[in-house]
């Protein structure tokens, strides 16, 4: 990383300036991505988790309760607490924000309803990277599951020994997260 302190009022456009990217060759990527996974599913996965992260999910790239056991064990008691003093403010807010049906008789024969019905099936995408985004799976699971979604299915990229980061695991079970995958970018989103 380079660093600039105090440099010349003449270079400020020039440090300023956005980062452009040729869009049509990230979109070609995606799109063979997405092409991959749709045909080979769960090998297109795997085999792709070894070529961009450099990562062998050959033994499965569904996080097993034996792996979420041993994360939970490696969360500090310290964040165990900050986690669950979280998860109650955010399912707090989002439990006051549930309404039951609305049904209003507009003219005589007309009755008007609203009623709100969750989506069977979501999938939570967590960002991976150096830093665990664990709040990030308290935002995204706990209102699917105070709307009553049936299933919670996660993705997240795992490190290249292919653990998942203990606090994304731990959050996602304290939150009831259903299936966890350790997989990441737009092959995450195309299995989802």
């Amino acid at each position: 990383m380079k660093l600039y302190n105090n440099s010349d009022k003449a270079m400020w456009p020039q440090l300023t300036e956005r980062v452009t990217s040729d869009d049509a060759v990230i979109e070609a990527r995606v799109l063979a991505i997405l092409e991959r996974v749709r045909k080979d599913g769960d090998k297109a996965l795997a085999e792709i988790a070894a070529e961009i992260d450099k990562v062998d999910l050959s033994e499965g790239i569904e996080v097993t309760a034996e792996e979420i056991e041993i994360a939970a064990a490696e969360v500090s008691d310290g964040l165990k607490a900050s986690i669950a003093n979280a998860y109650e403010n955010i399912y707090a807010f989002h439990n006051a924000q549930t309404f039951g049906t609305i049904e209003v008789q507009t003219a005589h024969g007309v009755k008007c309803i609203q009623k709100a019905i969750p989506l069977q099936r979501v999938g939570l995408y967590i960002p991976g990277g150096s830093a665990p985004l664990f709040s990030t799976v308290l935002m995204l699971a706990i209102p699917a599951k105070v709307a009553g979604c049936r299933e919670v299915v996660l993705c997240t990229p795992c490190a290249t020994d292919g653990k998942v980061a203990p606090a994304v695991l731990y959050a996602a079970r304290i939150c009831g997260v259903d299936r966890i995958f350790k997989i990441g970018g737009a092959q995450a989103v195309a299995a989802m």
